[in-house]
């Protein structure tokens, strides 16, 4: 799940700028919020200070220009769905408030690594398994709940369920959604793209996972900005070892992702992940010239966002579905990966 600024005094899944945000104090200096206003400025350190016009809240058109799809719209959500109470419940489930970005990387011993792996692997068998029921006619709704489902049913938590009250268990971003849609009513269509972001908690440790799947006959713009997305993904992978610079990882997304003239979205970003849900380092997926190297034994998710038109996020009135500017495709694909001696290990994988 990626890291994002909560508006009202919560931190979702992506992390934004330089710092870390830690507290709701550090959110209201980084964001000038005003209730009843979806406009929100971001007040960015110097090295991004080019970034400008963070979120908006134009009412566009329902068809877009040269295509027959329709700009995506909020269906009905249901209420959410229980969990066992002897399913381990990471400690931000009942509480409202930002859990925050915890300080210092998620480095782990042996024990830590085995449990990180066992995470990974059921959040990537979870991620298949939703990713075969995507078809014309399926409610994302009904996605959450299989979903839900599989993941209490081996004795994990989903993740995104009660975080800062996102109300369900996995994030279903349609076509132009960027990321952190909420599953409702709507109705897969024909040809539409769909990211399916997995994150369980299990015996302790979160295991975070997303791909792009097509639904139905999907045309070629669409599979051809799912492919490169996840060849972003793979190419940043390839050069984690320790001692790399983290930049490196944005300069080899940003660069595979010009040859093809997609855009980079900025806002969203990976991050450590593992005893807790978000933590230190900030992933960006983009050029930049942040400081920081990978550790031996440290786990952190890297997951870019690519688009076809405007990189510019758009957040929905219920504060976490966030879309393109101008409705035009948007494709992700994450991984949580272990930092390892001869260069990384992929967790979230069958």
């Amino acid at each position: 799940m990626a890291f994002t600024a909560p508006l009202q005094q919560r931190f979702v899944t992506c992390f934004v700028g330089e710092g870390f945000i830690t507290s709701h104090e550090h959110l209201r200096r980084l964001f000038r919020y005003n209730p009843g206003n979806k406009h929100v400025s971001m007040q960015l350190p110097r090295t991004f200070s080019g970034l400008t016009n963070l979120f908006f809240n134009k009412r566009e058109k329902d068809s877009l220009v040269n295509t027959k799809r329709k700009r995506l719209r909020p269906g009905k959500i249901s209420p959410r769905l229980p969990v066992p109470d002897h399913i381990m419940k990471p400690p931000y489930v009942g509480s409202r408030q930002s859990p925050g970005v915890s300080k210092g990387p998620e480095v782990h011993d042996e024990k830590g690594k085995e449990c990180m792996r066992a995470s990974g692997r059921l959040a990537a068998q979870v991620l298949e398994y939703a990713g075969n029921l995507v078809k014309p006619g399926v409610k994302t709704d009904e996605i959450d709940k299989a979903v839900h489902q599989m993941i209490i049913d081996n004795g994990a938590y989903p993740s995104p369920l009660d975080y800062c009250g996102f109300p369900k268990s996995v994030c279903t971003s349609v076509n132009e959604c960027i990321c952190h849609g909420i599953p409702d009513s709507r109705e897969l269509e024909d040809g539409d793209i769909i990211n399916i972001d997995v994150t369980v908690y299990l015996n302790g440790y979160h295991g975070d996972t997303s791909a792009t799947f097509f639904c139905g006959e999907v045309d070629e713009e669409a599979k051809k900005l799912a492919k490169v997305t996840k060849e972003c993904l793979d190419k940043a992978i390839s050069i984690c070892a320790p001692g790399v610079e983290l930049k490196r990882i944005g300069r080899t997304i940003h660069d595979h992702a010009d040859k093809f003239g997609y855009g980079v979205v900025r806002q969203f970003v990976g991050h450590g992940v593992g005893r807790v849900f978000h933590a230190e380092p900030v992933v960006l997926h983009f050029r930049n010239n942040d400081g920081g190297r990978m550790v031996l034994g440290q786990t952190f998710t890297i997951e870019p966002m690519l688009t076809v038109g405007s990189i510019h996020p758009v957040m929905w009135d219920d504060d976490w579905t966030v879309v393109t500017e101008d409705g035009s495709l948007s494709a992700q694909f994450e991984h949580t990966i272990l930092i390892t001696e001869n260069g990384s290990e992929i967790l979230t994988q069958c």
